[in-house]
């Protein structure tokens, strides 16, 4: 390779990382049933740090919504299904979440919910890494609350908080989202 083509070749693995968002890698179910509950899938997408894929994502819901506000009012079940697509350190998923839930929710809120937050970074820093095709999951039913999910196993008691499930959404569908295109993807925009 010339060295005077090197900047094109990033420039050009940029511009595909940067478009090829729309959906995501994985190929999610259509549908799940949660609670008794079909949900279907509103939207997929992949969280991308730089240039490199770090998990795809599929959100889950009662009924379609096409923006955040109306996936946050609507009521019943809900579900954050995700693959990692690159091998992840647990201390640094659950920082990253730590994170998304300051930098979209108010402090307050943060104070309000600290054992809630703390618990959540707890489950993904008590593992040592998160391997490339591992799953993870989020599931809120109303009553029961946020149960946490790595490979299919439950990851202790559910939260039980339906106000924190908001907060854990707005982590991918807030105003300071973790990455836009991912939203926009979980919206099915």
């Amino acid at each position: 390779m010339k060295p005077s083509s090197l900047p094109q070749l990033i420039l050009a693995t940029a511009l595909l990382a940067a478009t090829s968002v729309s959906g995501a890698a994985t190929a999610f179910e259509k549908t799940t049933v949660l609670a008794g509950s079909t949900l279907v899938m509103n939207g997929t997408g992949t969280r991308y740090k730089a240039i490199f894929k770090v998990y795809d994502m599929a959100m889950y819901l009662p009924a379609t919504a096409k923006t955040s506000e109306a996936v946050l009012a609507l009521p019943g079940p809900k579900k954050l299904s995700f693959v990692a697509q690159r091998k992840v350190s647990g201390t640094d998923l659950g920082l990253a979440f730590l994170r998304g839930l300051k930098d979209n929710n108010p402090p307050e809120l943060m104070r309000k919910h600290t054992l809630s937050t703390t618990r959540l970074i707890d489950i993904f820093s008590g593992k040592s890494h998160v391997d490339e095709g591992h799953t993870f999951a989020m599931e809120f039913v109303p009553g029961k609350g946020t149960q946490f999910f790595i490979q299919g196993v439950a990851q202790g008691d559910a939260i039980d908080d339906a106000e924190f499930f908001q907060m854990v959404l707005r982590i991918w569908l807030g105003n300071d989202p973790v990455d836009m295109r991912l939203k926009e993807g979980l919206l099915g925009n």
